[in-house]
Order: structure tokens, then sequence, then C-alpha cells
């Protein structure tokens, strides 16, 4: 009998990318709204992708298992 298939997370498949090098990509929530109150400085980095962090990274490919 065949083994069964992982299922990809669809939250965490939207959310995170993999890039070519393998590093996992993902955009910071939070900064479409309510941005007066926020800093220039904020809103600029908002706008910046950032990458998943080593300690975590395994538990964030689980979720994405065919990705990467």
């Amino acid at each position: 009998m065949a083994k069964a298939k992982m299922k990809t997370n669809k939250t965490a498949a939207k959310r995170f990318k993999v890039t070519a090098k393998g590093k996992i990509k993902y955009w910071k929530g939070g900064i479409s709204h309510y941005n007066t109150k926020k800093t220039s400085k904020r809103k600029r980095q908002g706008r910046k992708a950032k990458y998943v962090p080593e300690n975590i990274r395994d538990k964030v490919a689980a979720l994405i298992p065919y990705e990467v």
C-alpha cells in the first residue's frame, strides 16, 4: 500500500515562499491600516520581506513540505 501524502498547511502556503537558495521568506503583517500613529521607519521596514529565523525554520518547513 502506498504511503499517504502529507497535507500542506494552506494558511502557511499563502504566507511563506521559498527562495532559490532555500530560505523561507515572509511578509510582516499589520502595515495596511492605522498608519497615522506609526513612524516612517516602521512603515518603511514593514514593506520589506523578512526571512524565517533558523531556530524555527524546521517547524515552518514542516507546514509546507512540497515547497521546501
